[in-house]
């Protein structure tokens, strides 16, 4: 993982300072590691935020020591997938980079001994029907852990659970067993869960200063204790990466870069954006820096529209019956806010505020059906200062 970024000026340093506070050899595991050491989930969750907050800190998206503002950062979304969502706290200037490293290292310490207790595991599942995968992983005691988007979902459980899951799979659907430690994000992972819960009253998180968008349900995070809040549920939530992914579209994405190890969620991206004009680039290597760097460079340079439109529709992304939120019309959103919930037989999908703004109609009631497209809400567009 790390050899080839050993290259870099300053990047040997940045790992032995970061293996320090993490108390692991992040430089030996990185380089000369072998699989069943990596394997230890108290040592690859600290080199995997260390390794990402490296690479961010060489494209010069950590906060400075000048404090971003909400309104700097408008134009950058920040999200990460479990682990990496301690990488993203650092990123909106929540937690410093030594809090999310040293929280990180505690975080893997914890789960670790969590999966040790119970031998359970993780497996990807791709493709079927979602009804059908919920109905066999319920008949065997499993948990829908990550719900990544893109017809991938990681079931959780018992390790004999998992075994029967693949061999006899829903019709249309392929298990594909993960090498982790045991059963991230399920109720198995509570101890891990309590351990966090005595610990982060000592920490003093910042507000968001870029967006922040949460696993837990795609939503903005507006404040530091609702970050820090949801860094320590999420040890026994779900993932819904999914709703990231739509959030996400629904802002109006233009680029997005995965921090390297990168790879996975590029690839989550690309499948469920497939149509839309958005540059997806996976960091998995020095030379891919100078493109992340164009990127970033060309985002800086778009010019603000002349002009915003009076008021804007929020559309429905899938087919299904909605929920909405219990929010009052006149009230002020934040970019990101949950609007509701799409549900059908075959799939849920949650609706944000693409952009801030004040709620100025419902056009939709609860148990109303639509159609992808449709529109459920307008708003009146935040001006900018």
């Amino acid at each position: 993982m790390l050899t080839d970024w050993l290259e870099l000026p300053g990047a040997e340093s940045f790992f032995r300072w970061a293996g320090a506070i993490a108390d692991a050899d992040l430089l030996t595991l990185g380089t000369t590691g072998d699989a069943e050491a990596i394997k230890d989930t108290a040592v690859t969750q600290p080199l995997v935020v260390a390794m990402s907050l490296f690479v961010a800190r060489e494209l010069g998206g950590l906060p400075g020591p000048v404090a971003h503002s909400p309104q700097a950062g408008r134009d950058v979304v920040i999200a990460g997938h479990s682990v990496g969502e301690l990488t993203a706290a650092a990123l909106a200037g929540v937690l410093s980079v030594e809090a999310a490293i040293a929280l990180t290292a505690v975080r893997g310490r914890a789960m670790a001994a969590a999966c040790a207790q119970t031998p359970t595991g993780m497996s990807a599942v791709l493709g079927g029907d979602p009804d059908e995968l919920a109905a066999a992983l319920e008949q065997r005691g499993l948990t829908p852990a990550n719900v990544n988007g893109a017809g991938q979902v990681v079931a959780a459980g018992p390790v004999d659970a998992l075994a029967e899951l693949r061999a006899a799979p829903p019709a249309g659907a392929r298990v594909v067993p993960l090498p982790v430690a045991g059963a991230f994000h399920t109720s198995y992972m509570a101890p891990a869960r309590e351990r966090l819960e005595g610990l982060v009253g000592g920490l003093r998180p910042a507000d968001p200063s870029r967006l922040l968008l949460s696993n837990a349900d795609g939503a903005a995070v507006t404040t530091g204790t609702e970050a820090l809040s949801r860094l320590v549920s999420q040890v026994t939530s779900p993932v819904r990466f999914d709703a990231c992914l739509a959030t996400m579209r629904e802002l109006g994405v233009t680029a997005a870069i995965e921090l390297p190890p990168a790879g996975a969620l590029s690839g989550l991206a690309k499948r469920e954006w497939k149509g839309a004009d958005v540059e997806v680039l996976a960091i998995a290597k020095p030379a891919d820096l100078d493109r992340a760097r164009e990127l970033i460079e060309a985002e800086r340079g778009r010019p603000e529209p002349d002009h915003l439109p009076d008021w804007r529709v929020v559309v429905s992304p899938v087919r299904g019956t909605v929920r909405p939120a219990t929010i009052a019309e006149g009230t002020r959103l934040p970019a990101g806010t949950p609007l509701g919930r799409i549900s059908s037989r075959r799939q849920e999908a949650d609706v944000s505020a693409g952009y801030a703004g004040v709620l100025a109609e419902w056009l939709v009631a609860e148990g109303d059906l639509v159609d992808a497209g449709d529109p459920i809400a307008r708003l009146y567009p935040e001006v900018p200062s």
